[in-house]
C-alpha cells in the first residue's frame, strides 16, 4: 500500500506526525484544498514526467496554482518534458494518481521542487493516497522528498 511506504519514509525523516488523513478525498488540487482547509495554491502537487531519450523518471513538486512551462523545464533540466500516462504512473513512481507524492517512491526517480512553493510558510503534498496530506514548510518538504534541487519550471503563479 503506497500510503504505508510514504508514511515509513516520513517516519524516517521525522515528519510522520504531520500526516493528515481527512475523510474527504484529496484526488485533485481543489479536493485536497477543501479537505485540508487551505487555499489551492498551498497544495504541493507532484507531477510525473519521463525523458524518453534517457528513460529517466522525474517528479516536479510545485504549487497548486502553477503550471509546467515546457521551455523552462527543458532549460532547467536539459530534457523535453513528457507527462506519464495514467497507467504508467504507479509502476514508475510507486504511487497511484491522486496520491502521487515524493515520499516512499521507487528507486531512481529524480525529485525537484519548484520555486513556486517558496512563497508559502507551509504547503500540503499528498502522503501516498487520495485521502492524505502532510503539512510541511518548504525546507522540510525539500528534505522529506530528498530533492535534487530547487528549479524554476513553472508559470501561472505570482511571486
Amino acid at each position: 500500500m503506497s500510503i504505508e511506504r510514504a508514511k515509513a519514509h516520513l517516519k524516517n525523516k521525522g515528519y510522520l506526525d504531520r500526516v493528515i488523513e481527512p475523510e474527504a478525498g484529496t484526488f485533485t488540487v481543489e479536493d485536497a484544498a477543501r479537505a485540508l482547509g487551505c487555499e489551492p495554491a498551498h497544495i504541493a502537487k507532484t507531477m510525473s514526467f519521463y525523458a524518453p531519450d534517457n528513460e529517466k523518471t522525474i517528479l516536479i513538486v510545485a504549487a497548486g496554482d502553477a503550471k509546467i512551462d515546457n521551455r523552462k523545464f527543458r532549460d532547467a533540466l536539459g530534457v523535453k518534458p513528457h507527462m506519464l500516462k495514467m497507467d504508467e504512473v504507479e509502476p514508475r513512481i510507486g504511487h497511484a494518481p491522486g496520491g502521487v507524492c515524493a515520499f516512499g517512491i521507487n528507486p531512481g526517480v529524480a525529485v525537484y521542487c519548484d520555486v513556486s512553493l517558496k512563497r508559502f510558510d507551509y504547503v500540503y503534498p499528498a502522503a501516498g493516497n487520495d485521502h492524505s496530506g502532510v503539512k510541511l514548510n518548504c525546507n522540510e518538504l525539500y528534505d522529506a522528498c530528498d530533492a535534487k534541487a530547487w528549479v524554476d519550471v513553472c508559470k501561472g503563479w505570482e511571486p
